[in-house]
């Protein structure tokens, strides 16, 4: 499951270091290139409020397979785009289409005991944020070496096989519940009024995701306009460095086993915000770079995986819809952090980068704090 959730959600994040590629292949501005994360990472917000509620109605192994299918078919849009308009819409599309990690982690949580859930939850998103960083560096070593198009039928390709995998590897999980698919959705809203742990987490999710993806939608465009003009290969070899924040994900989960309070969020939190200030002081060379990559992707993986093991415990039996909730938020804060960091880019260039990054990690210190006041009234 590890395994299938890093090799899906990478389907998010090949352009990235190839956006000055694909740039010069349509002429395009950096404003019109920050579109194709933005719209990947809507897309992908569509997909898990759509889509993701089914794992809880549907059995679960052939939804799985479905939407690997279904997301292979629009890898193979992204490759052959002829413009700008398409490779944005193809990109929005794929992104509607990988929720197959959220589908997963659901499910990984469903079949832990309670008492490793944690552990196992922390496994299983660990391989997905080593998916996201790692596609990066894949997508700055082929797109290189073979065109930024290559790099997408590769993709398309490699889904067509996890199809096959998951279908001979995944048990067979019957449905947990029986609501038709508008009850569904309509229950989205109740689980919101109801539960203020899910309020909480998801709009934390949802800033520091928007932190991180300010970052990542905008280094291979940094890089570039540095006096050495350094390419996509480069761009991909930080998702290398990030990995050292990957392996933090299990530790961190078996620590949200033990103790449900919320100390490692704001740990995690001041890491991102600490991760900012160290690549606008540091940012001008490359090891102060990779230095606030490391701190950057434990924070973000470390918020995630202390969320996450909280939000699964709310309502076993409407474990994906609570995943719809938390997973929607986050990635709207990720396609807003996207798209603002891509505007700062243009007008304010790295500070201002660094600036919407670190204001959005600030904020979910903020929100913590004022939580965590709160929480004895309560």
């Amino acid at each position: 499951m590890a395994a299938a959730a890093g090799l899906s959600v990478a389907n998010l994040y090949y352009h990235q270091p190839l956006l000055g590629e694909i740039g010069r292949t349509f002429q395009a501005s950096d404003r019109a290139l920050g579109l194709i994360p933005a719209f990947s990472q809507v897309g992908y917000a569509l997909g898990l409020l759509f889509i993701v509620p089914l794992g809880d109605s549907l059995e679960r192994r052939r939804t799985i397979v479905v939407m690997t299918a279904l997301v292979s078919l629009a890898l193979m849009g992204v490759a052959i785009a002829p413009n700008m308009p398409w490779m944005v819409i193809a990109s929005g599309v794929v992104g509607v289409t990988t929720v197959v990690p959220q589908l997963l982690v659901p499910l990984a949580a469903h079949l832990a005991p309670e008492t490793q859930r944690g552990r196992v939850v922390g496994t299983v998103m660990s391989g997905l944020l080593i998916g996201i960083l790692l596609s990066r560096t894949a997508a700055g070593l082929l797109g290189v070496r073979f065109g930024w198009r290559a790099m997408f039928w590769i993709a398309a390709a490699l889904m067509l096989v996890l199809v096959v995998v998951l279908r001979l590897t995944l048990p067979s999980q019957p449905a947990s519940s029986t609501l038709p698919y508008p009850a569904l959705l309509r229950s989205l809203g109740g689980l919101v009024r109801e539960e203020p742990l899910l309020r909480l987490h998801s709009l934390l999710g949802a800033l520091t995701f928007g932190s991180f993806s300010a970052f990542w939608a905008t280094l291979a465009l940094y890089l570039q306009s540095m006096p050495e003009h350094y390419g996509p290969q480069v761009a991909g070899l930080f998702g290398v460095v990030g990995v050292a924040g990957a392996v933090a994900a299990p530790l961190v989960g078996r620590y949200a086993d033990v103790r449900g309070d919320r100390r490692i969020n704001m740990f995690a939190v001041g890491v991102l915000f600490l991760s900012f200030v160290v690549l606008a002081l540091l940012g001008h060379s490359l090891w102060g770079i990779a230095l606030g990559v490391i701190l950057l992707d434990l924070g973000a993986q470390a918020n995630q995986i202390a969320n996450q093991a909280r939000v699964y415990a709310l309502r076993p039996e409407a474990r994906n819809r609570l995943n719809t909730v938390y997973m929607v938020t986050y990635f709207a804060g990720g396609a807003s952090g996207a798209w603002l960091g891509s505007m700062a880019w243009s007008r304010w260039g790295w500070l201002g980068v660094c600036a919407v990054g670190g204001g959005m990690a600030l904020t979910g210190l903020v929100v913590l704090g004022f939580a965590g006041l709160r929480r004895p009234a309560a």
